[in-house]
């Protein structure tokens, strides 16, 4: 142990030695540091800060931060960038993680933290008086959170990437993640669980484990080992109610938050719901000044890389223009709203967006949201004799209306099926997005529909929406549609899914289990953003089936609880899809705004 002390210890000494010698110019590289400071809150929990200041600071300055479940040195990096660009800088750990005292209970105790975090920063000598958050996914969060709270000296706020309890955290379509418990245990305890936290070979092997045995996802956490007090309080609220109210803005809170916001997600960033679900909430609720002073970034990225941009996700690779240096947006936005510079360069319009594909992928720019879309185009679905369920003999999508009669397509879905495996590309972060080989072993399973090949490029920008008309000969089920490009040489890129639980088929509020043999309408109306050029000889794939993933909640059909239903409760369902006169069921494409 000693001898491989000694290594380091002298590695040690010639950085100081060279730190000692650092000539005039590199000075600018210096801060000024202080770790294990203490934030008192109004509750006299003290919270531990890394503080980074300019180097040898003469006035007050403006200060950002970010409140963190994830420890405080894991900022480091953006810690040293802020406080070489003239603003101070503190990483600070949630109450009861890293140094901080507490217990913690996730996401549920930062606005008011946060809120006292804001007013203390305010009063000490190296601050303006101009506070600031930085962060994306729970950093974002807490951003909104914080921002509910009203406290006076929050000047701004970044919100990357961030989710928001009950639309995308910890169930989409209130369905719920398996996920949920590799999460919450990365966030067991004080200290970093990250090496459990990132072995995804382990984490599959724990979900299998449910998933294979058809145990109750309510036991999730004891299958995997970490008994949890929070996820089981999670999972006694299955749907959108006044515990999961209480995470969130009231209307009327949003109605009143009034501060520059720059909004940013990614159309593969898994938390846009969310991100995109609290800019819609305060366009919706607060006033014509506000919405003036809040902008939105769409780029290409998925969830890490809203922070930190690369070029290649799943499979696929983006443009040199989608590597915006984003800490350098960050601090041209808040030199433009803490410090009186100049608006941003790249905040051309109130809302930028990055148009994939066609080789000539690029920024764009739209007055709001809703100008990014030009039409919602309808492609109907048809199929011969009810024959869809094969991803090469398959359905078809086309702009013709469906004529009178027409036999329906169906799948049958088995919830004790463990062999189903067309959605296992969610898990490789390698291929994710370009793989079909779930898709290709799936057939007869499943459902798909083809367009034919397009005559010409043709940009999508926007969310697409499918309708579809169903009956089913059960109380309940999970289904999910995925939306691809199928280029000219057979290669598939992932566009965007949408999951739907039967019993939510008229808001996830509103459940209300289905009578076997009616024919109703199910509108998936939550696909992503996307803003891709499919180009001249490509197709694309709707694919519909059961979500029958262990990534994911299992419902077995019964009708009941499903958090607490098992493979006793195991019912096959047959699904029926409709695409007659009476029944047009139809994918609804964005067309992209001519671009200006």
């Amino acid at each position: 142990m000693y001898a491989r002390l000694a290594p380091l210890c002298l590695a040690l000494l010639c950085s100081v030695t060279t730190f000692a010698q650092t000539p005039e110019a590199d000075k600018a590289k210096l801060v000024d540091f202080q770790w294990g400071v203490k934030i008192p809150l109004r509750d006299g929990v003290k919270l531990n800060a890394t503080l980074y200041r300019p180097y040898e600071q003469k006035a007050p300055v403006p200060c950002v931060f970010t409140l963190t479940p994830y420890i405080s040195q894991s900022y480091h990096e953006r810690g040293m960038y802020f406080a070489t660009h003239d603003y101070v800088f503190l990483t600070i750990d949630v109450r009861g993680r890293g140094n901080s005292e507490g217990e913690f209970t996730p996401l549920l105790q930062e606005a008011k933290d946060g809120h006292d975090i804001v007013e203390w920063l305010a009063k000490q000598s190296y601050c303006d008086g101009k506070i600031t958050m930085w962060g994306g996914s729970y950093a974002g969060y807490d951003q909104w959170a914080t921002a509910k709270e009203f406290p006076p000296h929050l000047a701004t706020i970044v919100p990357v990437a961030s989710p928001r309890p009950s639309v995308d955290f910890p169930f989409v379509s209130n369905i719920y993640y398996s996920y949920d418990m590799q999460w919450l245990t990365l966030t067991s305890g004080h200290t970093s669980q990250e090496g459990i936290f990132g072995d995804l070979a382990f984490w599959a092997t724990q979900f299998d484990k449910l998933y294979k045995s058809h145990r109750p996802y309510k036991e999730l956490d004891t299958v995997v080992g970490n008994p949890s007090p929070i996820f089981q309080t999670w999972v006694a609220h299955p749907e959108p109610d006044a515990y999961w109210d209480s995470y969130s803005p009231t209307p009327e809170q949003f109605a009143k938050i009034d501060l520059p916001i720059l909004s940013i997600t990614g159309q593969y960033d898994d938390d846009q719901p969310g991100a995109l679900s609290f800019y819609r909430e305060h366009f919706q609720r607060g006033s014509e000044a506000a919405k003036a002073k809040h902008y939105l970034i769409i780029g290409p990225w998925d969830h890490p890389g809203t922070r930190t941009p690369k070029v290649d996700v799943g499979g696929l690779k983006f443009g040199p223009a989608s590597l915006v240096d984003v800490n350098k947006l960050h601090k041209d936005w808040f030199d433009w709203t803490m410090k009186g510079g100049s608006k941003p360069e790249f905040l051309k319009d109130k809302v930028a967006y990055y148009v994939l594909g066609g080789g000539a992928e690029e920024w764009r720019y739209a007055p709001s949201l809703a100008a990014v879309t030009a039409e919602a185009r309808p492609m109907y679905l048809s199929s011969e004799g009810g024959r869809a369920n094969d991803i090469y003999a398959s359905g078809t999508l086309g702009a013709a209306k469906p004529a009178s009669g027409g036999t329906p397509d169906r799948y049958v879905y088995d919830p004790l099926d463990t062999k189903f495996t067309a959605w296992d590309g969610w898990a490789d972060f390698e291929t994710g997005l370009i793989s079909q080989r779930g898709l290709i072993e799936a057939s007869g399973k499943i459902l798909a529909y083809h367009t034919a090949p397009l005559a010409q490029d043709t940009e999508l920008a926007g969310f697409p929406k499918l309708s579809v008309w169903l009956s089913l000969d059960q109380p309940d089920t999970d289904f999910i549609a995925f939306l691809y490009e199928i280029r000219p040489d057979g290669s598939s890129i992932q566009l965007g899914s949408n999951m739907l639980r039967a019993r939510y088929r008229k808001g996830v509020r509103e459940p209300a289990l289905v009578k076997s043999g009616a024919i109703e309408r199910y509108d998936f109306d939550a696909f992503p953003f996307t803003a891709r050029r499919i180009g001249k000889g490509s197709r694309l794939r709707l694919v519909f089936g059961p979500l029958n993933s262990k990534q994911f909640e299992k419902n077995y059909n019964a009708g009941g609880v499903v958090a607490e239903e098992s493979g006793k409760d195991a019912r096959t369902v047959t699904v029926t899809l409709y695409h007659d006169a009476a029944h047009p069921s139809a994918l609804y494409l964005p067309i992209a705004a001519p671009k200006k």
